[in-house]
């Protein structure tokens, strides 16, 4: 019994992409960042290769709703340096999500991809938004 293993093309994965619309309001960032990770990547799919990216195209919308657990209002901060001496910034998560929702978010989904060359592909395909309004309306009527 001879057994085949078969690998997608990337220009097959190109053409099966679909689009997901996933609302934030009321989720728990790491579950949702996590169902999130999994689309982008296609890990959904019946033909994943994790060398092909042949995830799909993903909209999210109110973030500014989304919810976190336990302590993480008052604890959780993110660090950033600009790489100059004293350059360290820590910023508050509740000041992120006052300045910026969907940068809190694309964080998280970020961390949860893989650091290789296929990461920013990915990520190219994920579309953020803090309200409810997107310009996405009309694609997703014609799907």
């Amino acid at each position: 019994m001879t057994q085949k293993t078969t690998l997608p093309k990337a220009d097959t994965a190109e053409k099966t992409r679909k689009w997901h619309f996933l609302d934030a309001s009321d989720q728990v960032l790491g579950r949702l960042s996590t169902k999130i990770a999994v689309l982008l990547m296609g890990k959904h799919k019946r033909d994943f290769a994790p060398q092909t990216d042949c995830g799909d195209f993903v909209v999210v919308t109110n973030t500014d709703k989304v919810r976190i657990t336990g302590n993480k209002m008052e604890d959780k901060f993110y660090f950033r340096h600009s790489g100059y001496a004293n350059g360290a910034k820590t910023i508050p998560y509740k000041r992120q999500m006052e300045n910026d929702s969907t940068k809190v978010l694309e964080l998280s989904v970020r961390r949860m991809l893989d650091d290789n060359k296929l990461r920013d592909k990915r990520m190219k395909r994920l579309r953020i938004f803090s309200g409810a309004q997107t310009q996405f309306k009309a694609v997703k009527a014609a799907k």
